[in-house]
């Protein structure tokens, strides 16, 4: 450590948000080089060499084959499926010196499904599978957390192409295990949920998601079957239809209800507005939400959103569903334009693609035929009681928008599911043949007739898993690295003035580790007190720290495993025979 390019921190950084960030700059593994950008340190290159490693050797071990594509792309590709727009503000675009348009890669779909093309014509060639390590760009608009959100980035992608569909699911199926043997070797707990695809496409895909409060991703399991997903891909089970006979609509006046509990109160205080059976509750009343949708050409279009009163439109899950278009609020501006809404008393009377507002109008998948609902009667100070869905309105479909709560019923079993949060370190896809068929993939099956060929996208963030197991690893000390990815087996810590014999005993304590093939790191700072060193060797995070101290005067030096907190004294000479046990 003496000649070792690093700074630890005493204080912690003023832009970090979680620990991960926090930690790993005070600790010296990164620095900030930009907004969404962090140059890596010997210390954190180390680790960062190791996550690499372990993804490395598990795809090998599965038989994939690794390739190397720049991250400087052109345009025409990406045109060619629709991403050159689809992506909107997210890509990085550029021109060259001659004015050719190029883009700095997020993601190599494309790339990979020419190169393929470029070699390979027959079903012979198939199955096969190859992957690249590589550094993507995504123009974030709110870079943060650290390495948990950059906009330059380094990934794993890896793609399948197959003949058919069961070759897909084959090579999805041993994607998905060498995801687990990679994650378990990372020492990462995980999930794995249904997810959305998103500018990915395709049929079906899966998220690996670390559980950590932190976690921008919010997902659900159920609390008996195995079902669990992300949010954003969560299927409400709707309800049966009931029947359309009950209680005519009514529009009543409703002064003072700017809240749906101030509505609902009013509702269950006069006696003319009471329901008979039971209590109006908020789930009884119909909220609509308006808003707008920014497309990738430019143009904008209005949606209307109808959720249960007792719930909000979740805005992650309406991106989900509208991808890629993107949401942006309606304003006083856009209320003005559009006379036929009242703000506040927006009803179904108003909405759909046929009415005045002509606003296309989908609603959650609860609201059924025969619900009945109290919402807005498109007047100032006005609702509407027992407006049943199929008999007085039609929205023009269903859509998947509404916050998912704790509790509610699992779509498999209807037991309860409960949430929880997680980060996203590796996703699978089944992309089928939309890629493919954009960029004209086809092979020569058994007969000689042409197929299309069906293919599989997986990732894993390499960067963001660095961060994922320091937000999973650590104390209040500073970071506690699983061994296999940690930068060093054993720290060293030598302690005493430079005449003192320990620094000379550790020198000789570190050469014969790293001749038994452990790798470590020796603090040999002459100057620097035993307190600041040890507080180093906790801020670093190494597994075992041993410490050459007072106790070298009995032949004894300090073991201690930084996870467990166990220390423990071991005569000089056995020390290495110790530590390669542990």
């Amino acid at each position: 450590m003496s000649t070792l390019f690093v700074r630890t921190l005493r204080e912690d950084p003023a832009d970090a948000e979680v620990a991960s960030h926090r930690l790993l700059v005070r600790a010296g593994y990164i620095r900030r080089a930009a907004p969404g950008g962090f140059t890596w340190l010997p210390l954190g290159w180390l680790v960062f060499r190791n996550v690499e490693r372990v993804i490395r050797e598990e795809m090998d071990r599965a038989g994939f084959q690794e390739v190397h594509f720049p991250a400087l792309l052109p345009r025409e590709p990406y045109e060619a499926t629709g991403r050159w727009t689809d992506y909107g503000d997210n890509l990085f675009r550029l021109q060259d010196r001659r004015g050719a348009d190029m883009l700095l890669a997020p993601t190599h779909e494309e790339m990979f499904t020419l190169l393929v093309k470029d070699l390979y014509s027959s079903y012979k060639d198939l199955p096969l599978v190859i992957y690249q390590i590589q550094n993507k760009f995504r123009d974030e608009a709110r870079p943060r957390a650290g390495l948990l959100r950059c906009r330059e980035f380094t990934m794993k992608d890896s793609y399948s192409f197959d003949i058919d569909e069961a070759g897909l699911e084959a090579s999805y199926q041993k994607h998905r295990t060498a995801y687990q043997r990679t994650f378990e070797r990372l020492g990462m707990p995980y999930v794995i949920v249904s997810a959305m695809s998103g500018a990915m496409g395709g049929s079906a895909s899966e998220e690996f998601l670390a559980p950590m409060a932190v976690g921008e991703d919010s997902y659900v399991r159920c609390t008996s079957c195995d079902y669990a997903a992300n949010t954003e891909a969560v299927r409400v089970a709707p309800p049966r239809a009931l029947p359309l006979d009950g209680p005519a609509a009514e529009v009543v006046d409703t002064p003072d209800t700017p809240t749906i509990q101030t509505l609902v109160d009013l509702f269950n205080a006069r006696g003319d507005l009471r329901r008979p059976d039971r209590d109006w509750v908020a789930a009884d009343t119909l909220k609509n939400l308006v808003v707008k949708l920014k497309h990738p050409d430019g143009s904008t279009t209005a949606l209307a959103i109808g959720v249960p009163g007792d719930r909000d439109v979740d805005m992650k899950r309406l991106e989900a569903q509208v991808s890629p278009a993107e949401i942006e609020p309606f304003s006083e501006e856009d209320f003005a334009n559009n006379k036929h809404l009242a703000k506040g008393y927006i009803g179904p009377g108003a909405l759909g693609e046929d009415k005045p507002a002509r606003i296309r109008f989908l609603v959650d998948p609860r609201i059924v035929d025969g619900t009945r609902w109290i919402t807005g009667a498109d007047s100032p100070g006005r609702h509407v009681r027992d407006l049943t869905m199929g008999r007085d309105f039609t929205p023009d479909g269903i859509i998947e928008a509404a916050e998912v709560h704790d509790g509610d019923p699992c779509p498999n079993c209807g037991k309860p599911m409960e949430i929880a949060r997680g980060v996203e370190i590796g996703h699978i896809f089944q992309l089928g043949r939309l890629y493919a068929e954009a960029l004209g993939l086809t092979v020569l099956d058994e007969h000689g007739k042409t197929r299309v060929v069906t293919m599989g996208s997986y990732g894993i963030g390499v960067s963001r898993a660095v961060a994922a197991v320091a937000e999973l690893n650590h104390d209040d000390k500073g970071l506690i690295w699983p061994r296999e990815i940690a930068p060093a087996d054993v720290h060293i810590v030598a302690t005493g003035k430079a005449t003192d014999p320990q620094l000379p005993a550790a020198e000789s304590l570190a050469a014969q580790c790293e001749a038994a093939g452990l790798r470590v790191l020796l603090d040999d700072r002459i100057g620097v007190s035993p307190g600041v060193k040890f507080n180093d060797a906790e801020l670093v995070g190494v597994p075992t720290i041993v410490v050459v101290g007072r106790g070298l005067a009995d032949g004894l030096v300090e073991v201690k495993d930084r996870r467990t907190g166990q220390r423990s004294d071991v005569v000089l000479a056995e020390v290495v025979s110790v530590l390669l046990t542990r």
